[in-house]
């Protein structure tokens, strides 16, 4: 599986994420099995659907009537003169899911999920008052080209087993026709889906493309309308298991085996087991204001030929009108958790294999808050032993840094002995701040991945910790009267008490060496770590919560291990007494070391003759 590309507000986590943990360093460098289902299914006609269609529908036996339909669809007239020609409905449902399918098109006109609301408490349908399309176009042998969103299938609902099927026909004849079934099962968001013909291959015109163009407008359904758009994305998978996704704009790829209309949280899906020999994309961003009320986050279309055998159109697939879930998709095996953007590479895996199973198992004994609380414990136990190592490089730097100022005002005029000089108290001393970098750097695989586990988790969707009645999307203490750019129009308080955490941390880390970091011509060293703070209180007051619940609790967590390490772990008198008994050893020197020496010292030599000229 092609791991998807890093988008900017990756990005813009990730560098924000390293960003603070280098910082502190270069301020202190020391520093498709179906699940079973008990549920029967609903199945629920309205009478209304069944009445016969009004006098003035056309009567197959009105020969008048039969003439001009043909004369204006061809073989298809047949279809307008039928009863079901009306804009009439058919409803189906089970326990989950409840569909509407239209006469006029056959395809569906509703498709509402019964147990997830929106956060004004409206059921959350993914498809609704005609923000969806679905047309088959195609050319007929006398010279038509046809559009099956403009014409009319006739319905019929049967059983099969506990499945309940939908079969909607557009007929030329009673026996031939253009069919669109769907089998819709107990308990699930899947259904199957065929498009299939019969005695029409002297009908379609072989020479003439038949495309299949599917089409939606996303709904709002949370809060913040940045957010929720910063997760709605057109995913398709292509080429075998590769995947790729357009968030604003177009794409084009081959032998595409599924696409899906992927809203945040909820998910519309179409996969073909045939795979599609091409298909087009386009993804549209609606929110010109964020301001504003939006009904609309983006629009998607996509595109794809048929392929016509023997005349006839033979087509299985499925559609999938769901939760964005991890373990629901995961489940049908056939690669939609790659719709979720859990992170490229290593990241990905840490979520997939480790923090996905951890959090699904500790909250099945806790609540939500509980449960973000508890793992960010145990994540910073797991990395103890690597801030450990960290905290102990820090120390070891402190306690070198008057040797290290010694030798930079003794050398100031000299940068290459200044370099060489130090280079050999690193050496003696058996410390290095790379040392305390590489343990740093150890971390950010897991930071990133926590920052990218956090927006796609499911679980936390509208449920409740303290004062936040949501994790999955902001808190809020204060609405303000006014919008503030990138900031929102209103207070979260989990982002203030993490940036306070994240404050205190640097303070720990940075301050007793501000003075000595500061330099002529150097930033405002204060600015800067009072900048960083400031930029995660911005960035995350229109983040999940139950992010900023994790910052807040591992920084204080890290104070904590930094404090206990600190004052019961290492001892500065000891470490000193260490270095000072290393300084004494004879250090052999490694070759890299050795021919870096070498390298400087010709350099130097060269200065000098430079000089002498």
């Amino acid at each position: 599986m092609e791991e998807k590309k890093l988008d900017i507000n990756s990005l813009i986590g990730f560098l924000l994420i390293g960003g603070i943990l280098l910082w502190m360093l270069y301020m202190n460098p020391s520093a498709p099995e179906e699940v079973e289902q008990t549920t029967t299914e609903q199945v629920a006609v309205p009478d209304a659907q069944q009445e016969v269609a009004p006098p003035q529908a056309m009567q197959a036996s009105d020969s008048a009537a039969v003439a001009k339909a043909a004369s204006r669809l061809g073989a298809f007239g047949y279809s307008a003169t039928l009863p079901s020609a009306t804009d009439a409905e058919t409803s189906v449902e089970n326990d989950v899911l409840a569909l509407t399918f239209s006469n006029k098109g056959g395809y569906i006109t509703e498709a509402t999920m019964k147990d997830y609301k929106t956060y004004d408490s409206i059921p959350v349908s993914l498809i609704k008052d005609g923000n969806a399309d679905f047309n088959l176009s195609f050319g007929t042998t006398d010279g038509r080209v046809l559009n099956t969103r403009d014409l009319y299938f006739e319905p019929s609902v049967t059983q099969s087993g506990e499945n309940t099927v939908v079969s909607m026909k557009l007929k030329v004849s009673p026996s031939e026709f253009l069919e669109y079934r769907y089998v819709l099962k107990p308990g699930e968001y899947m259904l199957d889906f065929s498009i299939r013909s019969q005695g029409l291959n002297d009908v379609f015109n072989s020479s003439a493309p038949v495309n299949l163009d599917w089409s939606l407008k996303g709904y709002r359904r949370a809060k913040s309308i940045s957010y929720e758009n910063r997760y709605t994305e057109l995913v398709y998978e292509y080429g075998g298991g590769s995947d790729d996704y357009v968030t604003n704009g177009t794409d084009e790829e081959e032998d595409i085996t599924y696409v899906a209309y992927k809203q945040h949280f909820f998910s519309s899906i179409l996969l073909t087991d045939t795979p599609f020999a091409s298909g087009k994309f386009k993804s549209e961003d609606l929110v010109e204001d964020e301001e504003i009320d939006t009904v609309y986050t983006k629009a998607f279309a996509s595109s794809f030929p048929l392929e016509l055998k023997g005349g006839e159109l033979n087509y299985n697939m499925n559609w999938y009108y769901g939760p964005s879930d991890y373990k629901i998709l995961n489940d049908y095996d056939r690669n939609l958790d790659e719709i979720l953007p859990l992170g490229w590479g290593i990241f990905g895996w840490i979520n997939k294999y480790l923090f996905i199973p951890f959090f699904s198992f500790i909250t099945g004994y806790m609540g939500y808050g509980l449960a973000i609380i508890v793992m960010t414990i145990a994540i910073k136990l797991v990395l103890s032993p690597v801030q450990y190592k960290q905290y102990l490089s820090q120390a070891k730097m402190k306690v070198l840094r008057p040797e290290i100022n010694e030798l930079n005002e003794k050398y100031k005029d000299n940068p290459m002995k200044k370099q060489q000089e130090t280079m050999k108290l690193y050496s003696k001393a058996g410390a290095s701040p790379m040392s305390g970098c590489l343990p740093a750097l150890m971390q950010l695989p897991v930071f990133y991945a926590l920052f990218m586990f956090f927006p796609s988790a499911f679980q936390l969707r509208q449920k409740g910790f303290l004062w936040a009645d949501d994790l999955s999307s902001y808190d809020t203490i204060a609405e303000l009267p006014f919008y503030i750019p990138f900031y929102g129009d209103h207070v979260s308080l989990f982002p203030i008490l993490a940036s306070i955490a994240i404050f205190i941390y640097m303070m720990m880390t940075t301050g007793q060496s501000m003075q000595n970091m500061q330099q002529p011509g150097m930033p405002n060293m204060k600015f800067i770590m009072y900048l960083s703070p400031l930029f995660m209180l911005i960035f995350f007051n229109n983040y999940a919560s139950g992010l900023s619940l994790y910052y807040l609790t591992s920084n204080l967590i890290t104070i904590g291990i930094m404090l206990v390490i600190k004052h019961f772990i290492l001892d500065e008198e000891k470490i000193h007494a260490r270095i000072q008994e290393n300084k004494k050893k004879p250090k052999k020197q490694g070759k890299f070391a050795k021919k870096m020496q070498e390298m400087m010292e010709q350099a130097e030599q060269q200065q000098k003759q430079k000089g002498k000229k």
